[in-house]
Parts: structure tokens; C-alpha cells; sequence
């Protein structure tokens, strides 16, 4: 049987211990850790934890200044062309219960916060089921962090077009973590979830480091039209990030679930639309008077889509903000961003069983995706989550692993896939490494190419479609 688990973690392969002996056995295996070296490693990792579940950047002054972009590039980005963006009033396809939207929490008749609303999702993540089966493993010596030493992922410069019309085909391009610069034959330039920063946490000096250098700067991307954000954490949205793209881009639109416009407008950002999943918007690019060799007009239609996830910036505002996976379609080209998700809730497994076998066949899987191929599909591309998932039990809701990726894959109908949310930062316990090897794993399990259909790159990478 095939092991989804990294090696190096020695669970026991006997079942969980009842509740009422718990309480009981972590007691009786207290006395063989010094009481210092058992509180500094508590310490530790809750501050850890702290850091990767309740996020949210301060308005810090005196932010690192980003490097320049060259002059004839900042003037092409700022000065050809000026952006209109309309919300589509009516919704497009969507499931019959979506104008009821049942994500929504309300209170008083009032929106207060969101939800996930399929079985699918599990019980969710919290510190209790974090300190069971992340934390206390660590500190008795059955979990480790994953080694993240060099080498682990390459990194190369990427080689941006030029212009807007030096190719006739979708180009992408991996700039670490759930990062990807999309290039469309129609003109287009798209970002998603720019984290440019070395930590991916609220402070600067503390929290999850990259292990992979970013590729580039933010400046170096000589145009952007749009950026789509898919949630609030950290490891997706940077506060230093989106102040640098407004920098060089300043007609640059930002697109973002229910919830986070007030974050960007608080931030002083202006060219924000919040959209709730199934709706959509057009953005138009209009070419100024007297600039030769570029599209008169550049359109394409945003689409915010569900997802299994949650959001939080700090300890008081876990799920106010929505979480999405985006569809981007422009000039017959179109593009499906899953951002952040999970696919399938778990329960505790032994290290040696498969947890798509026989026994685990009846758990629920996501049906928006399957909504999402549906009604919106087919993609030219998916650009899908493989990362962060281990241990199971604890992240599998609100986390893909790669069996969960290639399911993912084929319910939202995407033609071809590249691999993201790993190789960057170290945010769970698998080893650094493991997911491209469990996606080809996962490709052949279901009959497919093991590459040439859903893939991994370089960062700095890109590939055309």
C-alpha cells in the first residue's frame, strides 16, 4: 500500500487512544522531558503556530523601498492604457442554491463572517487538534520539521515578454509559493497571490523564513493589469507586497473576496473590487491616443469561485473575510486559480495506510469543484495547490494533497495544471520535496501521464499553453 506519509514520522500504527485515557497518557510521558526543554519547545512551537493561524500585518512605516523600474518600462505599464472594470449585475452559470449563499454567516440579517458548508471541510483546525497532532509529536520526539537545507527547489531569473503582443500563447510563470504571472496572448498581465516578502507573517524578524530565494523583485514584472488575492493569510497577502505593485502599477486592480476591500482601502489602496464566489466582473484596457503596436483594447472577465478553506489576519477575525479560487478568461484563453484548499476532511491514520483505499472510500468530497468544471469549465489551465497538507488528520480539510490535487484537477476540467503552494515556505511537516513525487504518484494512480499534463517547474520558470 502505497504510504502518503513522509518516512521519517514513527506514529504508532495502533488507533488513537480514547478520550478518557488521554489526559492520562500525556501526563505518564512528561517525566522523561526536562521540565525546561519540555516549556521552551511548548513555548516554541505555540508561538509558531501563533504565527502561521492568526495573521495579520500591522500599517508598519519605514517598509523596505523597492527596487526602480526602468523608466521606459514604468511608462508603458502607467501610461498606455487606462482601466474600467464593470461588475457583472446578473450571476452567470452558478448551482441553484448560490443566490441563497449559504456560506454566509449572518446575524440580525447581516453578513458577519463565512463558513464551509460541506461535510468535506471536517471539524476545521483549531489548537486543540494542532497541539494533539502537531505539537505534542514534536515535543516526545515522533514529528520532526522538514529538512530544508539546500538543495531543495531551483530557482532561476524569469524571462518576461517584452511586450504585450511578443507571444500568441498563454505564458506562466512560478514565482514561488502560490505566486504565478500569467501572460495572455489578448495583452493581458495577471498576478496572483504576490508574497514577495522573506517571512510570511506579521513581523518582519520572526516567523516562517523562505527556504527558496524569490526569483525576482516585484519591480522587475514589467506590467501587471490585475492582481487576484484568494484569502487574508499571510503566505498569500503582504501588505508590503500590494503597496509595491501600486508603486510601479499603478492602474493595477486588485480583486478580492467579500470582506478584504476595507483592508486595502485602510492601506491606501483605491482600485479594489470585493466580489462573493459566483460573481463576476469585466476589466477593460483601453490604449491611450497615439501609442503604436499594443491592442486598442484588452478585456477579460473575472470570476470569484468557491473553494474549502478559511481566513484570518489576527485572533479576532478568523473567517470574516471570504477565501476563493478565481477563473480568469480573456481572448478564448482562460485560466483557474485554486489558490488555497482542501478537498477532503481525513481522520488519524497510521503512517502505512492509504487514506484514498477502501476503508476511507465513503468520506466526502468538495462538490464545488465539480460545480466549478461544470458550470464554468473546461480551463486551458489549473493552477492548483499541492502542498502543506501533512500531518492529515490535522490539515487535510482546508489543505490539498496531491491525491487531492489530481481529483481537484479533473472536477474543475482543466486541460493542463502546473503544481503550487510548496517550495517556498516550511508551513507543515512534510518533507520539502514530497509533493512533486506524490503528484506523479497521484497522475498515475488515476491512468495519467506521470508529466506533460499536471506538472511542477523551476521557480522563476515558465511554460507556455
Amino acid at each position: 500500500m502505497l504510504s502518503l506519509f513522509p518516512d521519517y514520522i514513527s506514529f504508532s500504527d495502533a488507533s488513537p487512544p480514547p478520550k478518557h485515557t488521554r489526559l492520562s497518557l500525556y501526563i505518564s510521558l512528561l517525566p522523561s522531558i526536562p521540565p525546561g526543554q519540555c516549556l521552551r519547545r511548548t513555548m516554541s512551537r505555540f508561538r509558531q503556530f501563533l504565527r502561521t493561524f492568526f495573521q495579520q500585518p500591522p500599517i508598519r512605516p519605514g517598509a523596505r523601498k523597492a527596487s526602480t523600474t526602468p523608466a521606459s518600462l514604468l511608462a508603458l505599464s502607467m501610461a498606455s492604457y487606462s482601466t474600467t472594470v464593470t461588475k457583472i449585475p446578473d450571476l452567470g452559470p452558478a448551482p441553484e442554491d448560490a443566490s441563497s449563499k449559504p456560506h454566509h454567516v449572518k446575524k440580525h440579517g447581516n453578513t458577519i463572517g463565512f463558513k464551509n458548508v460541506h461535510p468535506s471541510f471536517g471539524d476545521g483546525v483549531g489548537f486543540p487538534q494542532i497541539f494533539r497532532h502537531v505539537v505534542w509529536p514534536q515535543l516526545i520526539g515522533n514529528l520532526k520539521f522538514p529538512d530544508t537545507s539546500p538543495p531543495t527547489v531551483n530557482v532561476v531569473k524569469p524571462d518576461f515578454l517584452p511586450t504585450r503582443t511578443a507571444s500568441d500563447k498563454l505564458r506562466a510563470t512560478w514565482l514561488g509559493h502560490a505566486c504565478y504571472y500569467v501572460e495572455y496572448p489578448s495583452g493581458l498581465r495577471v498576478l496572483f497571490d504576490p508574497v514577495f516578502e522573506d517571512r510570511c507573517s506579521p513581523f518582519s524578524f520572526m516567523g516562517p523564513k523562505r527556504y527558496t530565494p524569490k526569483p525576482c523583485d516585484l519591480a522587475d514584472i514589467p506590467f501587471v493589469d490585475a492582481v487576484l488575492i484568494s484569502h487574508s493569510h499571510y503566505d498569500h497577502l503582504s501588505h508590503e507586497s500590494v503597496l509595491t505593485i501600486q508603486k510601479h502599477n499603478p492602474k493595477a486592480h486588485f480583486f478580492v473576496g467579500l470582506g478584504l476591500e476595507s483592508w486595502f482601502k485602510k492601506a491606501g489602496l483605491k482600485n479594489v473590487t470585493e466580489l462573493d464566489w459566483w460573481e463576476d466582473a469585466e476589466i477593460t484596457l483601453t490604449v491611450d491616443k497615439g501609442v503604436d503596436d499594443v491592442p486598442e483594447t484588452i478585456s477579460a472577465q473575472i470570476s470569484c469561485l468557491p473553494c474549502q478553506h478559511t481566513s484570518a489576519r489576527t485572533p479576532f477575525d478568523k473567517d470574516t473575510t471570504l477565501w476563493a479560487s478565481w477563473g480568469v478568461k480573456s481572448a478564448g484563453k482562460s485560466v483557474w486559480f485554486g489558490g488555497d484548499t482542501g478537498y477532503r476532511a481525513v481522520p488519524w491514520t497510521p503512517l502505512d495506510v492509504d487514506d484514498y483505499g477502501p476503508k476511507y472510500a465513503h468520506l466526502p468530497m468538495c462538490p464545488q469543484f465539480k460545480q466549478i468544471g461544470d458550470l464554468r469549465g473546461p480551463f486551458d489551465l489549473g493552477l492548483i495547490p499541492i502542498g502543506a497538507y501533512y500531518p492529515r488528520v490535522a490539515f487535510s480539510g482546508m489543505h490539498a494533497n496531491p491525491f487531492d490535487s489530481v481529483e481537484i484537477f479533473q472536477d474543475t476540467k482543466c486541460e493542463r495544471a502546473m503544481g503550487i503552494h510548496w517550495g517556498t515556505w516550511a508551513l507543515t511537516m512534510e518533507e520539502v520535496l514530497e509533493p512533486p513525487k506524490l503528484l506523479q504518484d497521484a497522475m498515475k494512480r488515476k491512468g495519467l501521464p506521470a508529466t506533460g499534463v499536471f506538472d511542477v517547474c523551476e521557480i522563476g520558470e515558465s511554460r507556455e499553453f
